[in-house]
């Protein structure tokens, strides 16, 4: 009996470790633009700048490595990796699958940030799943990751474009009235990423969507 006591404490991992190790602590939050600063204001762009804007709050730093900038943000135990791909948005997929398996995140606790025209300014869209709406970021990650089901915040941008002019307007600047409403727009957006830490997806879904 006492032989089975001693081996049953050592077949137990410490419980700092099984932390360190729980994967589910740790969170993958992508924001897809284009690098440059010539992009920098543009539509299609509005996942960097929602990064921008929660590293500007939590005084947080971006630090340029492999296919992308990266910062980390700790709320209650868990811990939020940060990532902007230097690749283009074409490329996204590539360093999104690089570090999800550098870091051993679950598929499930990624979460990327893109524009779509097919929503008005600033309507929010959270989903599991879907198809990549002709948007060539998520194209790229769904050809990456051999996969449509993964978690994407869509940020509406609107459609305010002419037959054929859909790659200047994503490329183009905010008006004035967008600039005007961006604020509260991002405000909503770094709370988002908190509830999808925190409390899940699908109860992220039913609270901001739409709002």
């Amino acid at each position: 009996m006492i032989v089975q006591f001693f081996k049953s404490i050592f077949r137990t991992k410490p419980l700092f470790q099984l932390e360190e190790k729980d994967p589910m602590k740790k969170f993958l939050v992508v924001g897809l633009g284009n690098i440059g600063s010539e992009y920098t204001e543009t539509r299609h762009n509005i996942g960097f700048k929602i990064l921008d804007a929660f590293a500007k709050k939590e005084s947080l730093t971006f630090e340029s490595q492999k296919l992308g900038a990266v910062t980390t943000y700790k709320i209650k135990g868990r811990t939020i990796l940060f990532l902007k791909p230097s690749t283009y948005m074409n490329l996204s997929g590539k360093a999104i699958r690089y570090w999800l398996e550098k870091e051993k995140i679950p598929q499930e606790n990624l979460l990327v940030i893109t524009d779509d025209i097919n929503l008005s300014f600033g309507t929010i869209r959270v989903k599991t799943k879907g198809s990549d709406g002709g948007h060539n970021g998520l194209k790229d990650t769904q050809n990456v990751l051999q996969t449509t089901t993964y978690n994407r915040y869509r940020f509406g941008v609107g459609a305010d474009f002419g037959k054929g002019r859909q790659v200047d307007y994503v490329l183009g600047e905010w008006n004035q009235e967008e600039q005007d409403k961006m604020p509260e727009r991002l405000e909503r957006s770094i709370e988002l990423i908190k509830s999808f830490v925190l409390a899940g997806v699908k109860t992220t879904m039913n609270h901001f969507n739409n709002s």
